[in-house]
């Protein structure tokens, strides 16, 4: 998930063990039918994006991997790894309650990707 160019830094940023508890909490949340079908994915967090992806705009999360549509059950792979980047989202918020309900946007958005959806697809939710 990707935004605009041109968000600043929040300078009061969150403690990275309580923003990784909010992750833990928010993937808790997800729908069993998703959270069930979630295999052999890891959920990582990152301070920041790699540098290359700074010409996209302002990254929040990634899904780096293979769509569970494209998958075929007889080859085995490493696990598909969803990112969120927690600078990106804090500086696109301004209290734990935003920080919240960006990392439940961005974790639906990434794992979206996970199970084959498109970013038009994604975008018309």
């Amino acid at each position: 998930m990707t935004l605009r160019k041109g968000w600043q830094y929040n300078p009061n940023s969150m403690d990275r063990q309580r923003f990784e508890e909010l992750v833990e909490e928010e993937l808790e949340k997800l729908p069993p039918v998703f959270r069930e079908r979630l295999t052999n994915v890891a959920i990582i967090v990152e301070d920041a994006p790699p540098r290359e992806s700074e010409r996209e705009g302002l990254l929040l999360g990634l899904f780096h991997g293979i769509p569970r549509t494209e998958k075929s059950v007889f080859t085995s792979a490493p696990p598909d790894r969803i990112f969120l980047y927690r600078k990106s989202i804090e500086a696109v918020c301004s209290s734990e309650a935003q920080i919240r309900r960006q990392i439940r946007k961005t974790l639906l958005h990434e794992v979206g990707h996970y199970f084959g959806m498109t970013e038009e697809e994604l975008r018309g939710m």
